[in-house]
């Protein structure tokens, strides 16, 4: 999986609300059957901070959750309206309705 793959799917977790990166791979896993590994998903949410699309909250009970930012979420809505955009035409191109 690439980075910017990762980056959308972390973004992705974080669309409901506020998780601790166990929780976040849990909802990765709920929504692609698979995982990511902890180098994947620590460097994604390095990455995704230093963007500013997502803040660290104060600890909890030794976990720290992270949440997306404003900004954040418009980038997450942006990528996801291309990725449709994509899968529409792909379906289509494949003479499959799109839903």
């Amino acid at each position: 999986m690439q980075s910017n793959d990762a980056q959308t799917l972390v973004l992705c977790a974080l669309s409901n609300g506020p998780l601790h990166g166990y929780a976040i791979n849990s909802a990765i896993e709920e929504l692609t059957g698979t995982r990511l590994g902890p180098g994947s998903l620590y460097g994604a949410l390095t990455r995704l901070e230093a963007k500013g699309l997502v803040e660290s909250l104060d600890e909890v009970e030794r976990t720290r959750p992270v949440r997306l930012t404003p900004e954040g979420r418009r980038v997450l809505e942006r990528e996801l309206h291309a990725m449709a955009r994509v899968a529409a035409a792909g379906l289509r191109g494949l003479g499959v309705n799109p839903a």
